[in-house]
């Protein structure tokens, strides 16, 4: 069954069931009303009646208007009420309305006498099938009757008992016109729940048939779909998610083929830079093999080719090691250092390099020590790739790197600062990614084969809890900066 009609059958319920307590209610208690207000209404003609026939003589102080002329007065005007009524004596004989020629005598049931004796006043309903206890009415009256039975007293003294009935028919007519209404108000309520369940559970079903087109949308890798959400309920809250996981999948697929390129590119790079050194090795080798190459040249041949191996191996070992550090393999060993040190071996080590390269490096740090907490290999391998990349982007120019505590931040920060080519704002977004080359036109092979290493600084810093940032201009140089945070103080990423 279809979620629409299944929620119209559930109104359908709920709503059937409300209008069928409520109907049920409803007709009870306009029965019970219908009767109690008959029965109250003949009792009050039976009191009054009692003021009436009870009156006395003030002459002798007799009763002196039970008699059939008065009776038959009385029973005219009730009549127009569609009311009868009779009359039993102290000796529970029926004397109105007067008997038959034949001597009969109607009496009441002894169970009902005896509660007269007592006072009490008794109501029910008289079945027309029922002739005991019943005073005979003229023209034989067949009908069923609401009765009440109310005894006279006087003095202490039962005088006589009155029965006083309502022909059931008009109480009966009464309650059906109601029933009748009731059903009619039953029958619209009915008719407009199903327009209203249907209306409600289309609005329903509408707004999760647009949640499934969305996800059709999604499977088909359409990430540009959006829910209007009004926040208004639970089907607005799983919009909001859906929007969310959307919104997720489509910069995961964003990263994705980002990635993928990368790879591409790293792969054609890898390739070719395999391919030159592995080339070389095989030529070396095959001309050693058939003594091509001079006896003079032999060693210069095995230097080339120890050079082009380690040119592989550190292809390798970036990859590798790049990896390690993405997925946390790797542990650091925190501690407090003087980082002036490491830092001036690093330039001792670049100097060569810069030197080829027409820069200069300048080293600006404190006279007194500049205490570092970090993992001592590793930031070592932060500054030489900063450094070296600085190296490899500049000509003819320069690098200052400067290092400094601050005690506000807790902190000891580095700033590698260059003149050379720069980059763009979108190229900014994207040094940190893998396998990513600013200026692809320039692959110096002697420094930066993969793309590696500023995302393998990136990664080992943030694994510190440092923090890196860069700022660059295009044509205008670069400048890094970098800050590992004391014991206890690092940045929540």
């Amino acid at each position: 069954m279809k979620l629409m009609y299944q929620n119209m059958l559930s109104f359908m319920i709920v709503i059937l069931t409300t209008l069928g307590i409520i109907l049920y209610t409803v007709t009870s208690y306009t029965t019970n009303w219908e009767y109690n207000s008959t029965y109250e209404t003949l009792e009050s003609y039976a009191y009054n009646m009692e003021k009436v026939a009870l009156s006395k003589n003030p002459d002798d102080g007799n009763i002196q208007n039970i008699t059939d002329e008065n009776m038959d007065f009385l029973r005219q005007v009730l009549a127009q009420h569609s009311v009868q009524f009779g009359v039993f004596d102290e000796n529970n004989n029926q004397v109105y309305p007067s008997m038959p020629s034949s001597g009969f005598t109607n009496h009441l049931k002894s169970k009902y006498w005896e509660k007269m004796k007592k006072g009490q006043t008794i109501r029910y309903i008289q079945n027309a099938a029922t002739s005991d206890g019943r005073p005979k009415l003229e023209n034989g009256n067949n009908l069923s009757y609401v009765c009440v039975l109310v005894p006279w007293f006087e003095d202490g003294k039962l005088v006589a008992v009155i029965w006083v009935g309502s022909n059931v028919s008009q109480i009966q007519s009464n309650i059906v016109e109601i029933k009748n209404r009731l059903y009619l108000a039953l029958l619209i309520s009915l008719l407009a729940s199903i327009i209203l369940s249907f209306i409600l559970s289309r609005y329903q079903v509408n707004r999760i048939n647009k949640l499934s087109y969305a996800t059709r949308k999604v499977a088909n890798n359409d990430f540009s779909v959006h829910i209007d959400s009004k926040n208004r309920d639970e089907l607005d809250d799983l919009a909001n998610d859906f929007n969310k996981m959307v919104t997720s999948l489509r910069e995961s697929d964003e990263e994705i083929n980002r990635q993928e390129l990368r790879r591409k590119e790293f792969m054609a790079d890898a390739s070719h830079e395999m391919r030159t050194p592995l080339t070389t090795i095989n030529g070396l080798l095959e001309g050693l093999a058939y003594d091509a190459i001079p006896e003079e040249s032999k060693a210069q041949s095995i230097e080339l080719m120890r050079n082009e191996t380690n040119r592989l191996i550190r292809l390798v070992n970036e990859n590798l090691d790049y990896e390690k550090i993405r997925t946390n393999q790797i542990s650091l060993s925190k501690q407090e250092f003087d980082a002036r040190v490491p830092l001036r071996d690093i330039v001792s080590q670049l100097q060569k390099k810069a030197e080829d390269a027409n820069d200069k490096i300048n080293l600006d740090l404190p006279e007194e020590e500049l205490m570092t907490y970090a993992d001592y290999d590793r930031f070592v391998q932060v500054m030489f790739n900063v450094l070296q990349n600085s190296i490899q982007f500049t000509t003819s120019g320069f690098i200052n790197t400067t290092g400094f505590r601050d005690e506000e931040k807790h902190a000891t920060i580095f700033k590698v600062s260059d003149n050379g080519i720069g980059m763009s704002e979108d190229q900014v977004k994207n040094i940190w990614d893998r396998y990513y080359k600013a200026d692809v036109s320039r692959k110096n092979r002697k420094y930066g084969e993969s793309g590696l290493g500023l995302s393998i600084v990136h990664q080992l810093v943030q694994n510190h809890g440092g923090e890196i940032k860069v700022a660059s201009e295009l044509g205008k140089g670069t400048t890094i900066t970098i800050t590992f945070y004391d014991e206890g103080h690092e940045l929540k990423n």
